[in-house]
């Protein structure tokens, strides 16, 4: 009987190492796989839903930058000999350009409040990607149903005046002034958070200059 006791004791300390290295092994294999999942979704899975997310909020904010340029011009309605003075020396030669700056900063300040009006509607409606974008596989990126991102506007819409001078002609000088609108957005992604920048230029008139340009407003394209 003792011999049998030891025996058993033996058979149980002989069985009992080989549970402990399997669940340790098996331990080592999961977080071997959580961590491969992680890496694969930051380097693959992430960058696909980056793509996919920016094309379609970097469409939006630019036109919700465009509509808000649009209507505060529609506001005030300005046309180019109402904004732009020149002024000609005796033999019709072009001295100085100038701008109405109360009404370009009036049109800016519009645009910025427009801007971050449409902006905040935009962001509101999120973005959706389908679930086939988690697969990391760019062909299964169509497929399943939507799942929704946060979007955010990030700080507030700027709006500045550019001038453009480009040759029209023989002696003749195309003036362009646009509203250069910008604003930042922000997308919630698993992955983390990632900002974006949308810019968009905004026809405000243009005419055609006959006679010289000093070269100070040629070189700098600038009033």
């Amino acid at each position: 009987m003792a011999n049998y006791g030891y025996e058993g004791t033996y058979r149980y300390k002989r069985y009992r190492r080989p549970v402990k290295i399997k669940k340790y092994v098996v331990l080592a294999a999961v977080l071997a796989a959580v961590v491969g999942v992680i890496v694969y979704f930051q380097s693959r899975v992430a960058g696909l839903l980056w793509e996919l997310s920016e094309a379609t909020v970097q469409s939006r904010a630019v036109s919700a930058l465009n509509e808000a340029a649009m209507q505060a011009l529609q506001w005030n309605g300005v046309s180019y000999d109402e904004l732009v003075f020149i002024t000609r020396d005796g033999a019709g030669h072009v001295q100085s350009i100038e701008v109405d700056a109360q009404a370009v900063n009036l049109a800016a300040r519009q645009t910025v409040s427009l801007a971050a009006t449409k902006l905040n509607e935009v962001c509101a409606q999120g973005i959706k990607v389908p679930a086939g974008a988690f697969t990391g596989i760019e062909l299964l990126a169509g497929f399943g149903p939507k799942i929704t991102f946060r979007t955010l506007p990030v700080g507030s819409a700027s709006c500045d005046l550019v001038s453009d001078f480009r040759s029209a002609g023989i002696n003749q000088t195309l003036h362009s002034l646009y509203l250069r609108v910008s604003a930042q957005v922000s997308i919630v992604l698993p992955s983390g958070t990632r900002e974006l920048s949308a810019q968009t230029p905004v026809l405000v008139c243009e005419s055609i200059i006959v006679g010289e340009i000093p070269d100070v407003y040629l070189q700098g394209g600038g009033l």
